[in-house]
């Protein structure tokens, strides 16, 4: 028997017995009217440890040991035919040094570039972790620049993050590569066009929207943590709670998404109690409160939400035949000895500590994998790559940092998430 197919094999074994698990809970069944595919899907909510309820997703929980590959009609998300037509995995590969990097200056990118996340201009010193770029085995990433980008891939067309804070980070990195890091008073502020305007009170407007007139390029994010519908529970009171449709994509997505051309989505940092306490969010499915049923678990909630929201996109895409849509995998946290707010840390400055290749072949973000499994969804797998860079990370390296308080889960920028943009441009 071949190996991929064993593997596939063993995989769809392990899931259909976390689903038998799921088929003795009749409430479940009831509560979402599920196919035997969605109850495979949030049943991955086993393979997560308890903690990760209480402290956000832990990615490293979700590794699974290298195995053989699987066959193209289950990992087609993440693979393309290179120029000697074999398959290419961008998640398979290693770091390699890299003297033209980085793309932009973290200084001069003060248009683009929160100042939150630009290292060089904080307490930081070391910057090695800037000179590095991803290299895939077996195949050759296309020449990345910002005028390459604008010019050869995005030429009259709209990319659109929607996401977390991950998300937007995404979205200043590919901002900074695309303008070289300059300033660029000929970029249009059309955020309007999206409904993204601050409103009264607010700290900043719900996302932003750009146009390069050159190229007639538009790119946006909109900032979804869940990327669910939010329904306010009480319309007359401005402090309530909200109902949060685990089976209904955010409404932004809904109402602008045939004039985008390129999507990438993200959510799971955000779904912890924490996070839900915090914002009045409460948890609904098939337009009822789920109550205290499997899926007030909240990792087979996000699990639903992301088989949802992908199958809700394959449905679209099916009037938008060359549009490209993208789920981002988890971006890891890199806590040692705590978390954020009980002294955890992540001081390593010293690159690749933990190793600088990867070797296994499918996504260590295996609820994201088996989302876009069987659509037109794509995988922008980043997981385990981003896993190798612990030393790239904020940390407690800013001005504003209060004492004890590292920040383990964002990027210093230039930094990681410029590689995860090098990536789709290679597959857009």
């Amino acid at each position: 028997m071949k190996g991929g197919v064993l593997h596939r094999l063993l995989v769809n074994k392990l899931c259909l017995g976390l689903l038998l698990v799921l088929l003795v809970v009749p409430i479940v069944i009831l509560l979402l009217g599920t196919t035997p595919e969605q109850l495979k899907v949030l049943s991955q909510g086993f393979l997560q440890q308890p903690e990760l309820e209480h402290i956000g997703d832990n990615v490293s929980a979700l590794v699974v040991p290298a195995g053989p590959a699987y066959n193209d009609d289950t990992h087609t998300s993440i693979t393309r035919r290179n120029k000697q037509n074999k398959d290419c995995n961008y998640a398979k590969g290693k770091w390699v040094a890299d003297e033209k990097r980085p793309l932009y200056s973290g200084n001069e990118c003060k248009q683009w570039l929160s100042k939150m996340w630009a290292c060089r201009m904080m307490q930081r010193t070391d910057f090695f972790y800037e000179s590095y770029r991803w290299q895939p085995h077996g195949c050759e990433m296309p020449e990345f620049s910002g005028p390459n980008l604008l010019s050869s891939r995005l030429r009259h067309k709209t990319l659109a993050f929607v996401g977390d804070s991950l998300g937007r980070q995404q979205f200043q990195s590919i901002m900074c590569i695309a303008t070289g890091g300059k300033y660029s008073p000929d970029v249009e502020d059309v955020g309007w066009k999206y409904g993204l305007v601050k409103a009264p009170g607010a700290l900043r407007p719900d996302g932003w929207a750009y146009r390069f007139p050159e190229t007639n390029t538009t790119i946006l994010y909109y900032w979804s943590a869940s990327l669910s519908e939010l329904e306010p529970l009480n319309t007359t009171n401005s402090v309530t709670s909200y109902a949060l449709h685990l089976d209904r994509p955010v409404t932004f997505l809904k109402k602008y998404f045939h004039g985008f051309d390129v999507l990438v989505l993200n959510t799971g940092h955000h779904w912890n109690r924490g996070k839900f306490s915090g914002n009045h969010w409460e948890l609904y499915a098939n337009g009822e409160p789920v109550g205290k049923g499997r899926l007030a678990d909240l990792n087979r909630a996000k699990n639903l939400t992301l088989y949802s929201i992908a199958r809700w996109v394959h449905s679209e895409l099916a009037s938008r035949p060359q549009m490209k849509a993208f789920l981002r995998t988890m971006s890891p946290r890199h806590f040692v000895n705590g978390d954020w707010n009980t002294g955890g840390s992540c001081g390593n400055s010293v690159p690749f500590s933990n190793g600088s290749e990867v070797l296994q072949d499918h996504s260590s973000d295996l609820p994201a994998e088996c989302a876009v499994n069987g659509t037109q969804v794509k995988l922008l797998d980043i997981t385990a790559i981003s896993q190798l860079r612990d030393e790239g990370h904020i940390s407690n390296r800013t001005f504003r940092a209060p004492t004890g308080i590292h920040d383990c889960l964002h990027w210093c920028l230039p930094g990681i998430p410029d590689m995860w943009n090098e990536l789709l441009f290679a597959q857009i």
